[in-house]
């Protein structure tokens, strides 16, 4: 009889395990001791070796994804046994049938979930592959389908929200037609590169291309389906398409990053089918000053995670999503990995103080004084590049420009926008481009390549009244800054005891890179720069 292995639990602490490789495919014969896995806990990779001698029938965690404990993860007997059973009425992938006639691995193909074909798309038909929306992606995860199987498509539509390891982004479509095939289905993840998504022709036959890593609820339906499906949601978008413009054709996604950046789409040409407005027309898009102005109302709503209710006495749980999972193995691998050590500093603002009066007096200016801090720090870079610089191995990449990031807090965590050039910026610069950045953070809008090539980082927390804290590096960055709030105090000045406005700055160091001299003064520069905001201008 056939033997189900589950995902074993390797550690105290495992909840889930990865496939980091396997090591036996279905068919393959399997002995007791024989290595059936590499299993990739939240500590360690490890093998997996089985316990149970026959043959491999099913694998149920395809190389690469992750299941959780005691899900199902192989199921071991002999050959030709029937485990519909055990699978839920699912078969083996046709792995296992390649030596059996052909018709039966026919039969087979149809009702595995988990294999791909190399069945080439027909005429006109699209296949849609999951994008790498950031440097780092490896996998996706479908928050949200917008279109149905059977919907029609249009170029700039809004096809699909995918969640990285980063952010949650808009997936637009590329192509006109029908939503032939989901390759993910909702909440399921893929790996980069498998499919998506199929458009194409209404009424093509897509079932023996590319099957999903993750079968969709719409795929298992029978196809004399499909037709009905469309018949009750075709409607429904098109008024959504008609009544999402205005009397302007705007794709759904461009109108929303348009609201967000304050552009006046009635004055912009689209370049999509029939002069319909799509996403890349908004990013093309060259905002004036007035129009950068239009986001600080956003910023305050960019906050920490969401508060959870209290019940006495009662255990809830919430899922980690994709984004707190990889904020999880950045910071811990930054922390074990590099060796932080940390120099503080207390800065007289009074003359900071003062300088932000006389800035925001101007017409149509403000600044805050973590805009001033960003300047500050930008500036203080250039005099020290080592601090401007990344821990390569066996090497020290000493970056060419400076680029400063900027910690936001979000429900799903942390995300560090860029500043891309920070130095070159004028302070009215870097306060519409950090209240737009945190602004589109919070409603998850902020584009990969904004999140990415930060040289230096800098956290906040001077707005909750925390007067002083340390920070995890933000990798490969080699200092990370963590600004405190201002405080009055009482200070010793000109043999007066008189009130001051103190801030506390703490400088987090990668020593690998960064000595404590070099980060010492680089720190005096920024004091000295803040304490006499006049010197930028020298």
């Amino acid at each position: 009889m056939a033997e189900v292995i589950t995902m074993p639990r390797l550690s105290d602490t495992m909840t889930e395990g990865k496939v980091a490789k396997w090591h036996k495919k279905v068919g393959d014969q399997v002995k007791e001791g024989d290595i059936l896995a590499e299993i990739e806990t939240d500590k360690a990779v490890q093998d997996f070796e089985s316990e149970i001698e026959g043959t491999l029938l099913f694998v149920g965690v395809e190389e690469g994804a992750a299941a959780a404990v005691d899900s199902v993860l192989a199921i071991i007997g002999k050959e030709g046994e029937d485990i519909s059973g055990l699978t839920g009425g699912s078969t083996p992938s046709n792995e296992s049938t390649e030596s059996k006639p052909e018709e039966k691995s026919t039969e087979k193909d149809s009702a595995s979930q988990t294999e791909e074909t190399s069945t080439e798309a027909p005429e006109g038909v699209e296949v849609i592959t999951m994008p790498r929306l950031s440097d780092t992606m490896t996998e996706g995860k479908v928050a949200k389908w917008h279109k149905n199987v059977g919907d029609t498509v249009k170029e700039g539509d809004l096809l699909a929200e995918i969640e990285t390891d980063k952010a949650v982004q808009d997936f637009e479509s590329e192509y006109n037609g029908v939503l032939l095939k989901q390759g993910v289905e909702e909440g399921g993840a893929a790996p980069v590169d498998s499919v998506l998504a199929m458009i194409g022709p209404e009424g093509t036959d897509v079932s023996g291309v590319g099957a999903p890593k993750q079968a969709s609820k719409s795929e298992n339906k029978p196809a004399e389906e499909k037709p009905e499906a469309k018949t009750e949601e075709k409607p429904a978008a098109q008024s959504a398409n008609n009544s999402s413009s205005d009397r302007v054709a705007i794709s759904p996604l461009a109108k929303k990053m348009a609201q967000e950046k304050g552009v006046d789409i009635n004055s912009l040409q689209g370049s999509g089918e029939n002069g319909r407005i799509v996403k890349k027309d908004i990013e093309n898009y060259q905002p004036s000053q007035k129009t950068e102005s239009v986001a600080p109302a956003q910023q305050s709503n960019a906050g920490a995670q969401v508060a959870l209710s209290f019940v006495q006495g009662e255990d809830t749980e919430t899922p980690n999503s994709q984004v707190r999972n990889i904020i999880a193995k950045r910071l811990s691998e930054s922390k074990f990995t590099a060796p932080h050590y940390y120099l503080m500093v207390e800065i007289n603002m009074d003359k900071a103080i003062e300088a932000r009066k006389e800035i925001n007096s101007l017409p149509d200016t403000k600044i805050s004084f973590n805009d001033m801090i960003i300047k500050a720090t930008a500036v203080a870079l250039r005099k020290h590049p080592q601090v401007n610089s990344s821990w390569a191995g066996d090497k020290v990449i000493h970056r060419g420009n400076i680029n400063v990031g900027v910690a936001v807090a979000i429900p799903d965590g942390l995300v560090v926008p860029v500043l891309k050039n920070t130095d070159q910026m004028n302070y009215t610069q870097i306060s519409a481009a950090v209240k737009d950045m945190a602004g589109r953070a919070k409603s998850k809008g902020l584009k990969a390549n904004e999140m990415e090539g930060s040289t230096f980082s800098i956290s906040n927390l001077g707005m909750f009244g925390i007067e002083t804290f340390t920070s995890i590096i933000n990798q490969p960055n080699s200092a990370i800054l963590s600004v405190g709030a201002i405080v009055e105090k009482p200070i010793v000045k000109d043999g007066q005891i008189v009130v001051g406005n103190l801030m506390k700055l703490s400088l987090a160091c990668d020593h690998r890179v960064v000595d404590g001299a070099t980060g010492a003064q680089f720190l005096q520069t920024l004091k000295t720069y803040l304490e006499n905001p006049l010197t930028l201008l020298l």
